[in-house]
């Protein structure tokens, strides 16, 4: 009797902190942001009791691949707006991201960035972040390329 107790416990304990499916991945795109065939834009993790998003490094391209913006500030708005639109589609917004990668230009227009950024974020509880000045990015007109990372409760 006591080996099937503990062996009803041991089960018991390693169901509760397993995923919920079965794939613990699942890819997702928004069709409001541009896509690039051969490239996801997220990928969701299921790690039990949230999920963790990463996302592809987002530039100021609207979902018809228009640049948006002239300035390291107009491109970041359209970067946080694919950003937000991406995290929608796993029932998140810009207040989940706890990583940041930033890829920019011109390292003299990271005040321009941190205005943006921070209408995005929790700026109680910032995220993580690396920031790195490059030579030029995919198009010499985009100026910034952001990748977040979020963590969302399940629901």
């Amino acid at each position: 009797m006591r080996k099937i107790l503990v062996l009803v416990c041991t089960v018991t304990f390693l169901f509760s902190f397993s995923q919920k499916t079965m794939n613990p991945t699942e890819y997702k795109s928004s069709p409001k942001v541009f896509s690039i065939q051969g490239l996801s834009q997220s990928v969701s993790i299921d790690c039990g009791s949230s999920k963790m998003i990463l996302l592809s490094g987002q530039v100021p391209l609207d979902s018809e691949g228009n640049l948006v913006g002239k300035t390291v500030e107009e491109q970041t708005h359209q970067v946080f707006r694919n950003i937000e639109n991406i995290l929608k589609e796993y029932g998140g917004t810009g207040k989940d991201i706890v990583k940041l990668g930033i890829f920019i230009t011109d390292i003299s227009k990271t005040p321009d960035f941190r205005k943006v950024r921070d209408l995005h974020v929790n700026t109680q509880t910032p995220p993580v972040s690396s920031l790195v000045e490059v030579s030029r990015l995919f198009r010499d007109d985009v100026l910034i390329e952001v990748e977040a990372t979020a963590v969302i409760k399940n629901k």
